[in-house]
């Protein structure tokens, strides 16, 4: 299915100020698995000059110079992507990285340095590593264990105060958001050995045909949002995304816009501005551009009888005709 989305963000000013540069991350990221069949970002003020960069990560930057001062600043996204299904698990592990635990060879281990670094400590972290099962057992097996631990620790919330919570924090309110409980999964899996970094993107969830017969029932609309996630190396699969609000491995609808081992390397946008009261404001639509029948939405009562109707339209002017 293909469907459009829209992201629009907008700063509006009570005086006039002047911005410093603006870094914007809100290209899907080259390692993107769903497809992007369109792309665009539009900015305002007008007048305005913009580089597009890549990153020490790989990330697209959009580095947004205003010359002017300006009394408002506004992001506009607009992309169409093809939600074909994902496989999450569609991947090969090298033999030495099929089971838990296993080591990065020196020369990984050296390129994934900035991955692996251990910034949180806290005793609330060693008590929730100490439960963590390690043991010999399938690696994809212990890592879909042990996000779903961290789903079952951490109730969702929407929070909008900014930056992200310490894994203490987390642990000790039981609650946080989607940055907060990604960071809390990159700390436990970098003690465990693991490289992990910080994901920010889309996610897009649709209405499902059918309900599933267990497991999460999905959304009961069509919604986009600004979301985060964990992503872990495994040798031979690359980086593979796990969701901890989910507890699910990441899928079609997950679009990456910037990982980082820090979560304000991949923060959506950042710059600097004068001292000034702003009204911010941001506005996500997702819509799809082709609902056809499909398997799991087959043609209603109503359509199948039109086309029958048709058939037999068909079949009269075939027998008028003499066509045999």
């Amino acid at each position: 299915m293909k469907v459009a989305l829209t992201h629009s963000t907008r700063y509006h000013y009570d005086k006039v100020v002047g911005l410093g540069p603006q870094v914007i991350r809100l290209r899907p990221a080259p390692h993107c698995r769903t497809k992007i069949l369109s792309y665009s970002l539009k900015i305002k003020p007008h007048d305005h000059f913009l580089n597009w960069q890549q990153d020490a990560f790989a990330n697209y930057l959009a580095r947004v110079v205003v010359p002017e001062k300006t009394k408002s600043f506004e992001v506009d996204v607009d992309l169409i992507v093809d939600l074909e299904v994902i496989n999450p698990f569609d991947f090969f592990l090298e033999p030495d990285a099929e089971t838990f635990p296993f080591a990065y060879d020196e020369e990984t281990k050296s390129e994934l340095k900035a991955y692996l670094e251990v910034t949180e400590d806290g005793p609330l972290l060693k008590e929730f590593l100490k439960d963590v099962d390690t043991s010999e057992q399938k690696t994809i097996d212990f890592l879909v264990a042990l996000n779903q631990r961290v789903e079952a620790a951490v109730d969702y919330v929407i929070r909008m105060e900014p930056g992200v919570q310490t894994c203490e924090e987390t642990l000790q309110r039981g609650r946080g958001s989607c940055r907060d409980s990604s960071w809390l999964l990159v700390q436990v899996l970098r003690h465990l050995g693991l490289a992990a970094r910080f994901a920010s993107g889309y996610l897009i969830q649709l209405t499902p045909d059918k309900k599933a017969l267990d497991g999460p029932q999905g959304t009961d609309h069509d919604f986009t949002d600004l979301h985060a996630w964990a992503e872990v190396y495994l040798p031979g699969a690359g980086w593979i995304g796990l969701d901890p609000t989910s507890g699910l491995l990441t899928g079609e609808g997950h679009i990456p816009l910037a990982c980082a081992p820090k979560p304000t390397g991949a923060a959506p946008i950042s710059g600097t501005a004068d001292d000034a009261d702003v009204d911010f404001s941001f506005d996500m639509k997702v819509t799809r551009l082709n609902d056809g029948p499909r398997i799991t939405k087959p043609f209603p009562d109503e359509m199948w009888a039109d086309i029958d109707a048709l058939g037999d339209k068909v079949e009269a002017a075939l027998t008028q005709g003499e066509v045999r």
